[in-house]
């Protein structure tokens, strides 16, 4: 058993960031709920979430002490990849609402101090939107294909697609239409990607940036923002395209550089956390030049706008680029949420975010879990603990789940521990795991039927959310549907089954933002203090975090006063507290 020193050498601190302004802009300390529309709450009663529906729960976003929402998109669309293939920008589908729905929603959410930004979809469009129609309709060598990115074919007659990339969703990335071009889609096939070169592209995505922010939104979340621009010519590429490769590799990389755990390893982490797409149809130098222009557009409008990237890029150095002064203002960390359960890799990733988001004078936005992964409470469940980030279906190993949930109660901790901006996906607030037995006859996810079944997809991590322990459908709609079968073990993670009751992890999660905003953490610093290998030992303002990944217990110096832990706390024989294994408490040092 080890016990903490209370008052470490001065020569023992590494500094990893230093404290800023408490009262800076509201996105660089914001923590910021995803709501995926249609699994959050159904007004209606189809069985598909909706923006009534959210605006009727808005209270327990309040409640929980978040300070701005973020919506996955509820365009109009014809749900070929759930609301990611936009047919029209400026409208909201049916299947959610209307924009009346949207404007009380905004009206809502800003009446109870709610920030609310929106998802843009700017990569790629709808097959049914009116541009791609027209491209259709017009022919080889029109100005309307001009928009999107069509192409000859290869070889005798054209046969053969115009390039060797794949699609992210599986199968080639090129579709061949009867007039004999091919058009390119990274997504699926109903998701032609457009053509960032042409000026008609760029001014239509400002209007529809506009378009928004008239009706008070406060910002966009930018999907597959390192994918827009495509490198010159669309070389060949025999690179494999995915969205996250979270792989038992990973793990023994991660343990290689803690046994050579020289100067640079921190820098060296962004080479295993898996958490990049490599290849020229992403991370090429055009993008830069549209974010600033965005970044202008939002600069002509009052409230600190924000502009958040999806941006799978890797190293660390690289996607600091998209957060520069004059472009986008956060942008998620996908090597934190792809780093296994392993302390000196997280160490590693968390000092070397630090190292790249300062060099430009951005926050770190930490992210555990989304819509396009599995939850962290079953990733962390896994004999890998982490790992499987792209889908566990019935037949794989199947997590732990109480263990699964109390890591993820520990990692969440930790997150909320570090200065910087952090993402709440809906539902992890409950502890709840995925979905991870799935009949293939209910799955969605257009991952799934492109690949025949060798990647799950994410229907397992968009369940509908459980409100009411005894409704049926756990609450989520006044009929009881819903679009995706919920577990009949979720009565227990049901919010009205958590709320009030000490140690919940609702009220865990409730508790830890009540103390951050206190604490002003959000805007704090980072002083890593010495521990052993399997413990993150840090200081944040007057707050102390630790997080025990080991098995051996920690003890706590004599009169600590705990502040809040992400699980029960043992007693030592003197009556001093001990940290058990995959536990994080914050305390006052």
């Amino acid at each position: 058993m080890t016990t903490l020193d209370a008052r470490p050498s001065t020569d023992a601190l590494v500094v990893a960031h230093s404290p800023g302004a408490p009262d800076g802009e509201w996105w660089r300390d914001a923590v910021i709920y995803q709501v995926y529309p249609r699994s959050f709450a159904d007004g209606s009663g189809d069985g598909i979430g909706d923006l009534p529906g959210i605006t009727s729960r808005l209270d327990h976003l309040a409640e929980l002490g978040v300070d701005a929402v973020w919506l996955s998109p509820f365009y109009r669309s014809p749900q070929a990849d759930a609301g990611y293939d936009v047919s029209d920008y400026r409208d909201v589908d049916p299947l959610f609402g209307t924009l009346d729905d949207f404007d009380a929603m905004l009206a809502r959410a800003h009446g109870l101090g709610l920030r609310v930004i929106v998802d843009l979809v700017p990569n790629h469009t709808s097959d049914e939107h009116a541009w791609f129609v027209e491209a259709l309709a017009a022919g080889p060598g029109s100005p309307a294909r001009e928009r999107y990115l069509f192409r000859e074919g290869r070889g005798e007659d054209g046969q053969e697609p115009p390039n060797n990339w794949q699609s992210i969703f599986g199968g080639p990335a090129w579709t061949r239409l009867p007039d004999g071009q091919w058009y390119l889609h990274l997504f699926d096939s109903r998701q032609p990607d457009l053509n960032w070169e042409h000026p008609e592209v760029r001014a239509e995505f400002e209007d529809v940036l506009r378009f928004w922010l008239d009706r008070g939104v406060d910002g966009f979340r930018i999907d597959v923002a390192h994918g827009m621009v495509k490198a010159p010519g669309l070389p060949d590429w025999d690179g494999h395209v995915s969205m996250i490769e979270g792989s038992e590799q990973a793990f023994e990389e991660a343990e290689h550089a803690l046994h050579e755990h020289a100067s640079g390893a921190a820098e060296r982490v962004d080479e295993v956390t898996g958490s990049g797409n490599q290849g020229p149809m992403f991370d090429q130098e055009g993008v830069h030049d549209i974010y600033r222009a965005w970044h202008r557009v939002l600069a002509e409008y009052d409230g600190d706008r924000a502009l958040v990237a999806e941006a799978w890029v890797e190293p660390l150095s690289r996607l600091a680029r998209y957060v520069r002064p004059d472009e986008m203002h956060q942008a998620f960390n996908f090597a934190f949420l792809a780093t296994l359960w392993h302390a000196p890799s997280l160490r590693d990733v968390i000092t070397a975010s630090y190292l790249a988001s300062d060099s430009v004078g951005a926050p770190t936005t930490w992210v555990l879990s989304n819509h396009d992964v599995v939850r962290h409470a079953s990733r962390l469940g896994l004999a890998t603990p982490g790992s499987r980030p792209n889908g566990i279906g019935a037949d794989d190993e199947q997590p732990d789940e109480e263990l699964g949930l109390r890591r993820a109660r520990c990692a969440t901790l930790l997150m909320l521990g570090l200065p910087g901006s952090a993402y709440l996906y809906q539902g992890e607030e409950l502890g709840l795991p995925d979905h991870t037995t799935l009949p293939a006859d209910v799955r969605q996810d257009p991952a799934f039927f492109r690949t025949q079944g060798a990647e799950l997809g994410r229907d397992g991590c968009r369940v509908p959310l459980p409100w009411s322990a005894q409704e049926p459908g756990f609450g989520f709609s006044p009929t009881g549907e819903a679009w995706l079968p919920q577990p009949s073990t979720w009565a227990r993670y049901a919010a009205d089954a958590q709320r009030g009751v000490p140690g919940s992890t609702y009220e865990t999660y409730r508790t830890a933002l009540r103390v951050r905003r206190a604490e002003a953490l959000g805007s704090g610093g980072l002083t890593w203090l010495p521990s052993r290998d399997d413990v993150l030992d840090l200081v944040n303002r007057d707050v102390r975090v630790v997080a025990n990944l080991g098995t051996e217990p920690v003890e706590l110096p004599a009169g600590t006063r705990v502040l809040l832990a992400s699980g029960p706390l043992d007693a030592a024989a003197d009556g001093t507290l001990l940290i058990g294994s995959d536990t994080t408490v914050w305390v006052r040092p």
